[in-house]
């Protein structure tokens, strides 16, 4: 997340950050605009307000929590529990090694439409683009 955060630090615009609180973690960047970080103890309500604060999803190569928050943000945007925006999975080599999402269609444990659920992309630009082009015709967005 640190990315993120300084890449909104360093134009001057405001940047969220929703910490957890791990033994083994640090604490919350020096990037994150003071009055909008949170510290959260629990996996599943830092996920809640992540989601229903987020216009976009761009995951990282990562581990588990990497996993864990891209396959729920995927199941409640497939179980239109929360609204479709673009979840983007950064460095299509590590993603497309990692999980086999064509996979999963062919087993039908997910239909072929969930395969539109995300994009892969290996630059910046790209991922700029496509949320870029996912919003340019709806309202604009203020976080």
């Amino acid at each position: 997340m640190e990315a993120a955060n300084r890449g909104a630090h360093d134009v001057g615009a405001r940047s969220l950050g929703l910490a957890i609180a791990l033994p083994k973690e640090e604490k919350p960047n020096a990037y994150v605009t003071p009055e909008l970080c949170f510290q959260f103890h629990y996996f599943a309500i830092r996920k809640m307000h992540f989601l229903m604060r987020a216009v976009a999803m761009v995951a990282f190569p990562g581990g588990f929590g990497t996993f864990d928050e891209l396959f729920e943000s995927l199941t409640l945007m497939q179980t239109g529990r929360i609204k479709r925006m673009p979840i983007i999975l950064f460095g299509s080599q590590y993603w497309k090694r990692t999980v086999n999402f064509e996979a999963l269609a062919e087993e039908q444990v997910i239909s072929e439409d969930d395969l539109d659920l995300f994009k892969y992309v290996d630059t910046a630009e790209e991922a700029w683009e496509l949320i870029r082009q996912f919003y340019k015709d709806k309202i604009t967005v203020e976080i």
